[in-house]
C-alpha cells in the first residue's frame, strides 16, 4: 500500500477511535452522495443535481451514520459481544425485522417527500405500492450482508463496511425510486 494511502488509512482509523460517531456519520454522508452521484449518471441525468445530491448527503450524514452506530453498539451490548452462530443469527433476525423495515420507509418517504417534494398523499400511494417489493428485495440481499458484517467485522467498522455496501444498495434504491418517478410522470 503506498505511503499516502497508508496513512490515510491509518488517520481515518485514528479519528474512528477518538470520535466514532462523528466519523461514521460523516463516512455515511461522503458514501450516500457518491452512491447519489452514481446514480444519477447511471439514470441519464446530465448535469448533476445538487440540491438532491445535499438532501441524500443530508440523509447519510443526519440518519444512517448515527442510526447504524448505535444499532451495533446495542445489539453488541444486548448480546455481551458474542459471535457464536447462534447469536450472530439473532442479531441479524433482530436486525432484519426492526432497522431494514425502518431504513427503508424512512428512505422512501424521504425520497419522494424530501428530495422530490411530492405531496404526502403521492408519497403514501407510492409507498403502499413500492415498499413491500423494496423490503422483500432487502430481505434477499441484507441478511448475508448482516452475518459477515457480525460475524467476521470488528464493532468499531460495523458502521463502516455496512455504509460501503449501503453504496451499493443506494444506487438500487435511487433507480428505483427514479424509476418510479419517471413512470408516474
Amino acid at each position: 500500500m503506498g505511503s499516502v494511502a497508508k496513512k490515510g488509512l491509518q488517520q481515518y482509523m485514528s479519528q474512528l477511535q477518538h470520535h466514532p460517531l462523528r466519523t461514521k456519520a460523516i463516512t455515511a454522508g461522503v458514501l450516500s452522495g457518491v452512491s447519489d452521484v452514481v446514480s444519477q449518471k447511471l439514470s441519464g441525468i446530465q448535469k448533476i443535481q445538487l440540491r438532491r445530491l445535499l438532501l441524500k448527503v443530508l440523509f447519510g450524514f443526519a440518519y444512517l451514520g448515527p442510526f447504524g452506530h448505535f444499532l451495533h453498539m446495542l445489539l453488541d451490548k444486548l448480546f455481551k459481544g458474542k459471535k457464536d452462530k447462534k447469536t450472530v443469527a439473532k442479531k441479524v433476525l433482530i436486525e432484519q425485522l426492526t432497522a431494514s423495515p425502518l431504513n427503508n420507509l424512512l428512505f422512501m418517504i424521504y425520497y419522494g417527500a424530501v428530495v422530490e417534494g411530492r405531496p404526502l398523499t403521492q408519497v403514501t400511494r407510492k409507498l403502499k405500492k413500492e415498499y413491500p417489493s423494496v423490503q422483500l428485495t432487502a430481505w434477499t440481499f441484507w441478511p448475508v450482508v448482516g452475518w459477515i458484517n457480525h460475524q467476521y467485522v470488528p464493532l468499531q467498522l460495523r458502521v463502516v463496511f455496512h455504509s460501503m455496501v449501503a453504496f451499493c444498495w443506494g444506487i438500487f434504491l435511487n433507480l428505483r425510486a427514479r424509476s418510479m418517478s419517471l413512470i408516474k410522470d
